[in-house]
């Protein structure tokens, strides 16, 4: 009896590297063909690391800035939102790491980011739902901090725009760390949005409960994130 014949899809298949069983609808990252690594490829990892180096900056100075605000208000909240600025600042940290000297063409050195950067957000959701689960409990209105308003509004602008930045360089380089740490910062603006949402309904309404909810919120996405990120380079087909 004649072994059965094997079609072309199913060879095509069997070849995959990494055990990696790829379908014809698969998107998943280890089924895409490989990135070129020409010169627009290191321009945009160029501009990923100075991208990270900009956000280390205005981390550092969002931080500083929080927390000082936080002690003239006395607000959770701000504080809170100070202290996850340090921890969105490693992120930075990892991606300028990732695209230095010979890193920058080493996909272990990519593997290795990305789960760093998966890592960060799972520091981060604890920071967030302690500050707002301890400000539920603890029923302290903050005082109204206009430094804390303009801030958070700040941040509201700048960040959402380095992290659509960032997530597209990610794309173009392949690179789940740098769509990571893009992600990060989106996540900043929302938590930006609500500190924002919670010092105006505090100040004008006295609705001192609603940054609290809505950071548990921010500190859910998070979770979710961090293991998107730590998936990112699993294939699902």
């Amino acid at each position: 009896m004649s072994a059965p014949e094997t079609s072309a899809e199913e060879l095509t298949i069997a070849e995959e590297p990494g055990g990696c069983h790829c379908e014809p609808s698969c998107t998943d990252a280890c089924c895409r063909p490989p990135i070129e690594r020409d010169d627009a490829w290191h321009a945009a990892a160029r501009k990923a690391k100075l991208l990270s180096w900009l956000s280390l900056a205005y981390m550092a100075a969002e931080g500083a800035v929080a927390i000082v605000a936080a002690v003239l208000a006395s607000s959770v909240a701000l504080l809170g939102f100070g202290l996850d600025s340090v921890i969105e600042g490693l992120a930075s940290v990892i991606i300028v790491w990732r695209f230095s000297g010979s890193r920058t063409l080493s996909e272990d050195a990519e593997g290795k980011a990305q789960k760093a950067v998966a890592v960060t957000f799972f520091l981060l959701a604890p920071y967030i739902a302690y500050d707002a689960i301890s400000t539920l409990i603890a029923g302290e209105k903050p005082s109204t901090s206009w430094l804390g308003i303009a801030l958070s509004a700040s941040s509201l602008i700048v960040m959402p725009l380095l992290g659509r930045a960032k997530r597209r360089l990610g794309k173009i380089l392949d690179s789940g760390a740098t769509s990571g740490e893009g992600t990060q910062n989106l996540l900043c603006a929302y938590l930006a949005a609500a500190v924002l949402v919670g010092l105006l309904a505090n100040t004008l309404f006295g609705l001192w409960w609603l940054d609290p909810v809505v950071g548990l919120l921010v500190a859910g996405l998070a979770v979710r994130e961090g293991i998107e990120a730590w998936r990112g380079e699993e294939c699902g087909c």
